[in-house]
């Protein structure tokens, strides 16, 4: 008995050229700012740049500005400023990602769900702005402030992420297959 050879189903999208190179811009990227992150480890910043981002205080953002050399630093002004162009890549990935999937979810539901997921990667983005911008200015001389509403900022920032991506996965899981004309 032989068996029928397995094929794509029609209905089945394939990503757009424009989601793709997103993606892969985004990723590039992102793996450029880990590469510079690692230039900034230190015994008072562990894990780089993120330590700065949630250092809450200016005597914790002194104490790391102070561990990392003047090279350091400048290669952290270059890793914020490259930050922002890596979120207006991702920031416009995940809406043509979320766009993506909603295109065979014409549910009310779904449609509800895309719009909050959009907000949460907007606020995400916005937030990472706000944040990139209070670190650059912290740079020069930390403020207790500035610090404080960098690391809001940041939670703000990693929270839309996060919740924004479990949204993706709910709207993909809401119905398996897409609606097809009978």
């Amino acid at each position: 008995m032989e068996s029928a050879p397995t094929q794509r189903p029609p209905n089945r999208r394939r990503l757009p050229a424009r989601l793709k190179a997103g993606l892969a811009l985004s990723a590039l990227l992102a793996i450029a700012l880990l590469l510079i992150n690692q230039l900034l480890h230190t015994p008072q910043a562990p894990q780089g740049i993120v330590n700065l981002q949630l250092a809450g205080n200016a005597a914790h953002t002194r104490d790391i500005l102070q561990s990392w050399s003047p090279q350091q630093q400048a290669w952290a002004r270059v890793s914020l400023l490259l930050d922002f162009l890596l979120v207006a890549l991702y920031s416009a990935t995940l809406f043509l990602l979320t766009r993506h999937l909603l295109k065979d979810r014409p549910g009310v539901r779904e449609r509800t769900a895309g719009r909050w997921v959009i907000i949460l990667f907007a606020l995400a983005a916005f937030s990472d702005c706000v944040e990139n911008l209070l670190l650059l200015n912290n740079l020069k001389e930390p403020d207790d402030l500035l610090s404080l509403i960098a690391t809001f900022s940041a939670l703000v920032k990693f929270t839309g992420l996060l919740l924004g991506s479990a949204g993706l996965v709910i709207i993909r899981a809401a119905r398996r297959h897409p609606l097809t004309h009978a």
